[in-house]
């Protein structure tokens, strides 16, 4: 009479085991399908809210330099700072996601036979270096753009170099922006 006992006992635990088992292979599917459309709701929010451009111009100080060293510039006229990743007290741009970011600037110059040049510089390293020779006085300008992948928390600033002049007035000829293209 116990091994009769015993063995519905194993019977029923085999039927609940199986039931279980029934239950969660029918489950799986649906719990993979929802899943799999959380991780996409995720990723529409991260792009969503990864929205990132600034323009700046530097100053309405006028002539900048030439010092004996290298200087930041902080570029203080915040026209446009969606995400706020440009910082104006620091000059530093930083990356607040992974991504494809492109940024550009136009540097002035107004003084006769002194140089304009700037160093682009990416976690403190330079990766980037421009300059022009002002042969002629008044008005010259130049111009140059850059694509990089950054990753989260990765700086972007921009450099005087020593004995290096540059200009800027309310007209806004010295300018830096940029913008995130797309996140990775």
């Amino acid at each position: 009479m116990q091994t009769v006992r015993n063995q519905l006992q194993t019977f029923r635990y085999f039927d609940l085991l199986r039931c279980s088992v029934f239950t969660v292979t029918a489950l799986t599917p649906d719990l993979k399908s929802r899943l799999s459309s959380t991780e996409s709701e995720l990723l529409d929010i991260k792009y969503k809210t990864s929205k990132v451009a600034f323009y700046t111009a530097l100053t309405n100080a006028g002539h900048i330099g030439p010092f004996n060293t290298h200087i930041v510039l902080k570029f203080s006229k915040v026209f446009t700072n969606v995400g706020k990743a440009y910082n104006p007290s620091t000059g530093f741009f930083t990356a607040p996601v992974k991504g494809v970011y492109y940024f550009q600037f136009t540097l002035a110059s107004y003084l006769y036979n002194f140089y304009t040049a700037v160093d682009v510089l990416k976690n403190n390293q330079r990766i980037m270096y421009n300059w022009e020779l002002n042969q002629f006085g008044g008005h010259q300008s130049f111009t140059n753009s850059i694509i990089l992948e950054l990753m989260e928390g990765d700086e972007i600033h921009l450099s005087l170099p020593a004995g290096n002049t540059v200009f800027d007035s309310e007209n806004n000829q010295t300018t830096f922006s940029g913008a995130l293209l797309f996140p990775l």
